[in-house]
C-alpha cells in the first residue's frame, strides 16, 4: 500500500469518531490557526486536509456569506463527515475529495490556504507548500499548524507503553520528524520560507488536554492517528496491554486529580 493510500485508509477508519469523543483538542487548535491567519469577510479560503471540518466550518463563519471556504481531504469518509457537520451547522463550504500534494484548483484562486496537523503526513512537505503557494493570489497568506513539544511524562509513560506492544505502526504524528523541520519553530519557518513565502512568523498555543478517565483517553486515542498502535497489537494480547496502558495513564494523574497532557501547537505563517 502506498503512503498516501495508507493515510487515506487510516483516516477513513477514524472518521466517525474523529473530534467526536468529548475531548477538547481539535477545536481550540482550529481556532488558534484562524486567529493566526485572520480570515476576513469576503475572502476565499482553502483548508487542506480538512478532516471533519474543525477548521473549515470556522473558516466559513469568518469569511461569511460573501466569502468562500473550501475543504479538501484524501479520505472519502472524512469528506462525508465534514458534509454532515456542515449541514448541521448551516455553514455551506465546498468539499472536494483530493490529494493535499496537488489540490485541483487554478493558480491564484485563494486569498488564504490553511492546513491543520497535516503537513507531516505528506511525502514531500516542501513540494506541498510550493503547490499551495501557487494557489494564492499575490499577497495571499498561508498558515499551517504542527506539533511542538509534547508532555514528556505522558509520552514516556503512556505512549511508549502502547508503542512497545504494537507489532507494526508508523510513527506517532506528535513526534514525527523530531530531527527535521518539524522539530523547531526555526525549522518550520525555514521550510515555509524555502517554499517561496515571505513575512514568515510563528505563533504558539499551549494546550492542556484533559480526559474524564482512562476509558475516555482510549476512545480518544482510537479516534486519532494513534489508532494504528491499538490495531497493531495481537488480538490475544489486547486485554493485557489495555490493562498495562491504563495503569500507565493512572501514573500520569496530576496533583489536582485530572488525567491528561500538555501539548504545544505551532502555527507557521507566510505570505506570497
Amino acid at each position: 500500500m502506498g503512503e498516501r493510500s495508507a493515510v487515506a485508509v487510516l483516516f477513513d477508519a477514524v472518521a466517525e469518531t474523529y473530534d467526536a469523543v468529548g475531548v477538547d483538542f481539535f477545536q481550540p487548535i482550529a481556532h488558534g490557526l484562524l486567529d493566526a491567519v485572520r480570515p476576513m469577510p469576503g475572502e476565499r479560503g482553502l483548508d487542506v486536509g480538512c478532516g471533519r471540518g474543525a477548521v473549515l466550518l470556522a473558516l466559513g463563519g469568518r469569511v461569511g456569506p460573501t466569502g468562500t471556504a473550501i475543504g479538501i481531504d484524501i479520505s472519502p469518509r472524512m469528506v462525508e463527515s465534514a458534509a454532515r457537520a456542515a449541514a448541521a451547522t448551516g455553514v455551506r463550504p465546498g468539499l472536494v475529495l483530493g490529494d493535499a500534494m496537488d489540490p485541483p484548483f487554478a493558480p491564484a484562486t485563494f486569498d488564504l490556504v490553511v492546513s491543520s496537523l497535516v503537513l507531516f503526513f505528506l511525502p514531500d512537505p516542501a513540494q506541498a507548500l510550493r503547490a499551495w503557494r501557487d494557489l494564492l493570489v499575490p499577497g495571499g497568506r498561508v498558515c499551517v499548524s504542527t506539533f511542538g513539544p509534547y508532555d514528556e511524562r505522558w509520552r514516556e509513560t503512556v505512549d511508549e507503553t502502547l508503542r512497545r506492544h504494537a507489532t507494526t505502526a508508523t510513527p506517532d504524528a506528535r513526534t514525527t520528524g523530531a530531527a527535521g523541520p518539524f522539530a523547531s519553530d526555526a525549522g518550520m519557518e525555514g521550510l515555509v520560507a524555502d517554499a517561496g513565502f515571505d513575512d514568515i512568523g510563528t505563533t504558539l498555543l499551549d494546550l492542556r488536554v484533559v480526559f474524564d478517565d482512562a476509558e475516555q483517553w482510549q476512545r480518544w486515542s482510537m479516534s486519532v492517528g494513534q489508532r494504528q498502535f491499538w490495531q497493531a497489537i495481537p488480538p490475544d494480547r489486547l486485554a493485557d496491554v489495555r490493562d498495562e496502558v491504563f495503569t500507565a495513564v493512572e501514573q500520569c494523574r496530576h496533583d489536582d486529580g485530572t488525567i491528561g497532557f500538555h501539548q504545544r501547537i505551532r502555527y507557521t505563517s507566510g505570505s506570497r
